[in-house]
């Protein structure tokens, strides 16, 4: 992220910094997406929680998680994870279909990125059961996410390794991006990444562009664009014109 130049509001509530617009779409081959309050309008962990009368103490942790000032985001999530032993199958699936909304805005900019030829990866802390459905629904190509482990239809209060590591933390979040940025044959200067709270952070400092969206104050502070009102499709005012 280049910061060195004073914030600017281009538009009511858009604001960059270190950079001059427009830019142009063509420039960038992928976006890496947070999905809890990014994507989706809720923390799927805390949602959860609830289900088992457990959501002002998780949510506590999430928001010092995402505030930064938790430093072990790992040893948070398995603390939060743990809270949510004896959580059926059948609540999550109703948290899904009535809890979990896709943000103003995503559907659009999802849309408009995969006709530019932008591949699309959803990095979250949350988790598959949540994440896949995510994905499926706006077309993005890849996801990482963490599993929870389930025995008898109920969560054990554990998650399960998966063949790149434990946790999808910001350390995760970012080496996924570049992962799959040098996959591609790109690199990271054609990134963009999106998200709302400090476990972002990694993955926006290595993108060539850096996008908060209603986003936490650190995270504002150091994004190359940070979106304060409106949709994620907000993003596409600071490019020209497809075409032009």
């Amino acid at each position: 992220m280049n910061t060195n130049t004073p914030p600017r509001e281009i538009a009511p509530g858009l604001v960059v910094q270190g950079i001059s617009t427009p830019l142009h779409l063509s420039n960038y081959k992928l976006l890496a997406c947070d999905m809890d309050s990014t994507l989706i309008g809720i923390e799927c962990v805390d949602e959860i929680a609830a289900a088992v009368g457990r959501k002002a103490e998780v949510a506590a942790i999430t928001e010092a998680a995402m505030q930064g000032r938790i430093s072990d985001y790992k040893e948070s999530l398995r603390q939060r994870v743990a809270l949510l032993e004896g959580v059926t199958a059948e609540q999550l699936e109703a948290i899904y279909t009535e809890r979990l909304r896709l943000n103003p805005g995503a559907e659009r900019l999802m849309q408009v990125l995969h006709e530019a030829g932008v591949t699309t990866l959803l990095v979250s802390g949350g988790f598959t059961f949540f994440s896949d459905r995510v994905k499926a629904r706006l077309g993005m190509r890849f996801a990482r996410s963490n599993v929870l482990q389930l025995r008898g239809g109920r969560l054990t209060g554990r998650m399960v390794d998966q063949v790149w590591g434990d946790i999808c933390d910001g350390a995760e979040k970012r080496r996924a991006m570049l992962e799959l940025a040098s996959l591609m044959g790109i690199g990271a200067a054609q990134t963009m990444a999106m998200g709302d709270g400090a476990n972002d952070l990694p993955m926006m400092g290595a993108a060539g562009l850096s996008v908060a969206w209603h986003a936490k104050p650190a995270v504002r502070a150091q994004a190359s664009v940070a979106i304060n009102e409106g949709g994620l499709d907000r993003l596409l005012e600071v490019f020209a014109p497809l075409g032009a």
